[in-house]
């Protein structure tokens, strides 16, 4: 690590090295190298005069050395073009493939099909993250299906639904994205063997006018990179909708994980529930007692970046002149490796947090009590009428007791007292013994399904979506962070 120049701190505090290895300059460079070997290889295959050594000197030669990349980069800075300054690189090491190396191709042969590869492999590196976040959220879930806790709407306490319940709501949106990450991963074409401006006009010279043996070269590749199908139709680059097709799931993504980490930040400021806080760890410099939820604000911070990424993505596209103009380059080196970056980031600080979420009972039920004799307030009313009682008279004298009993919450500072109030009021005589604890402050009779849909919704919705992933989600592990 340099500690003279700036570096990116995705890499220097947040990724993978599984994820950063992907996007090395080392992996793109020798991607290429292969590139270039499949080619070779199917055209000789096809018939044309291409040794056998050839072959085997660049596949010896096939990933990049430390010095391949200094000969690269004094060859680049000579002919201010990088492919080119690789194929002579190349050509120095697999000396009797010179000749032949990047046959027919043009530059985007290597470096749209290699960007196409990391996309596909980026997105298998996400996706079994992804699918142990849910299974590990889910866990949380079934754990605490069961215990009530307030809703929230507006901001303000809502009926109660359950801890559970709640997080099936984060894993919801999870499951979106799953689906939406793995269309896009399934949806990826490769632009395989196409020509400068993609009707494979120097493949079909190559091969004297023999349109089966263009198709077949086009096919043979294709398949030795591991793709179901190349694009039919391309320009020189392959269609830059496909970046955007694969930044807005990935944008998406940055969303929900905005929004799981701005609940939980809620929650941990309502002292409900915490994110994991390690035995030495240090919430402020200054204020010692504090326990500040970095790893949820985090999340907020790097998922709001990636929020932000299909916008460019988008305008890279729609600026694209024609069968392809340069302007797309420079910004696609970085916003490509930056969108996988960030996600990978995200979903190591998910699992790091479903791993070790901490609920606080006591504080919860505390809450629930403060607010209770309000929520009751339906239940005191059905009651009564069913005693015989008017509905919108037992409405009026509710109402006008609970901003009593509000008052006395909030000007007095006093426990909630709006049941003692209803014991009072001779209006509610015929319901008097039936406002007792048991009955009517018993929480668990307020959470409606909130435990039965988080069973379902786990059989039914969480199950089938992450078994592709089982074998590689059996780890129990917990994700470390850097810092």
């Amino acid at each position: 690590m340099s500690y003279d120049s700036w570096q990116s701190p995705l890499g220097a505090r947040y990724a993978s090295k599984e994820m950063l290895s992907l996007f090395s300059a080392r992996t793109r460079a020798s991607t290429w190298r292969q590139l270039w070997i499949w080619l070779a290889e199917s055209q000789k295959e096809l018939g044309l005069d291409i040794s056998d050594e050839a072959i085997k000197q660049m596949e010896e030669a096939k990933v990049m050395s430390d010095e391949d990349f200094q000969v690269a980069a004094v060859e680049e800075k000579r002919r201010r073009h990088d492919v080119m300054a690789h194929v002579y690189a190349f050509g120095q090491r697999a000396p009797a493939a010179e000749k032949i190396i990047h046959w027919g191709a043009t530059s985007c042969y290597v470096t749209d099909n290699a960007d196409l590869i990391f996309l596909r492999d980026g997105l298998s590196i996400l996706l079994p993250k992804l699918a142990k976040v849910i299974r590990k959220l889910s866990d949380f879930a079934d754990q605490y299906k069961d215990l009530p806790c307030l809703g929230y709407t507006h901001g303000q306490p809502a009926q109660l639904i359950t801890v559970g319940r709640r997080a099936t709501q984060w894993i919801e949106m999870l499951l979106m994205d799953l689906r939406n990450l793995r269309r896009a991963k399934d949806d990826l074409p490769f632009r395989g063997v196409k020509g400068t401006t993609g009707t494979q006009a120097s493949f079909l010279q190559i091969f004297e006018g023999n349109h089966e043996k263009v198709e077949e070269l086009d096919r043979l590749v294709t398949k030795k990179a591991g793709f179901k199908k190349a694009a039919i139709i391309s320009t020189q680059t392959y269609n830059r909708k496909i970046d955007l097709d694969t930044a807005n799931p990935l944008a998406s993504f940055g969303c929900t994980a905005e929004h799981i980490g701005t609940d939980i930040r809620h929650l941990a400021m309502l002292k409900e529930l915490e994110e994991p806080f390690e035995k030495d760890q240090i919430g402020s410099s200054a204020m010692a007692y504090k326990r500040n939820p970095m790893r949820s604000e985090r999340m907020c911070s790097l998922g709001r970046k990636l929020a932000t990424l299909n916008i460019t993505a988008g305008q890279t596209f729609a600026h694209q002149w024609f069968e392809r103009s340069l302007d797309d380059s420079a910004i696609r080196r970085i916003d490509l490796p930056e969108m996988f970056l960030l996600a990978d980031a995200l979903l190591i600080l998910l699992d790091n947090v479903s791993s070790g979420l901490v609920v606080y009972k006591a504080v919860v039920n505390q809450r629930i009590q403060a607010e209770l004799p309000f929520m009751a307030t339906e239940s005191m009313i059905m009651a009564l009428v069913s005693k015989g009682g008017s509905r919108q008279e037992a409405h009026e004298h509710i109402r006008v007791l609970s901003h009593e009993a509000g008052a006395v919450v909030k000007q007095e500072g006093k426990a909630n007292d709006l049941v003692d109030r209803v014991r009072k009021e001779k209006f509610f005589e015929p319901i008097w013994n039936e406002l007792t604890d048991d009955k009517l402050l018993d929480p668990s009779k307020y959470i409606g399904r909130a435990p039965q849909q988080v069973t379902r919704f786990i059989a039914e919705e969480v199950e089938p979506a992450i078994a592709p992933y089982k074998d590689q989600i059996a780890d129990s592990s917990t994700a470390e962070l850097n810092v």
